[in-house]
């Protein structure tokens, strides 16, 4: 059974031993296997949404408690330019042809 299973899908923030050094991380708690928790961050680069995710074992877990702070927020962008660019690897070259 998992640990953590009442709080998936709640941000958390987690302290975690690396190594030799403690880690502090923040993000939604998105799975619990068991054997590790996964945590989920979701970033704007380059006008691209991004998800980023990581494992923590169990068994480097040093404290795990409920985050009250706010998630960050996304930017919306709604500019013309940002509508005709696709979500393709060649979305930014087709964007810069189109205004030529």
């Amino acid at each position: 059974m998992s640990r953590y299973h009442a709080l998936l899908g709640q941000r958390v923030e987690v302290q975690y031993r690396a190594g030799d050094v403690i880690l502090s991380a923040t993000g939604s708690l998105a799975a619990d296997s068991g054997r590790s928790i996964f945590l989920e961050e979701k970033l704007v680069q380059r006008g691209q949404m991004k998800a980023f995710r990581w494992e923590i074992p169990y068994a480097c877990i040093l404290s795990l408690a409920e985050s009250f702070a706010p998630a960050p927020d996304l930017p919306v962008e709604t500019s013309e330019k940002a509508k005709t660019v696709k979500y393709s690897g060649f979305g930014a070259l087709r964007g810069q042809i189109r205004e030529a």
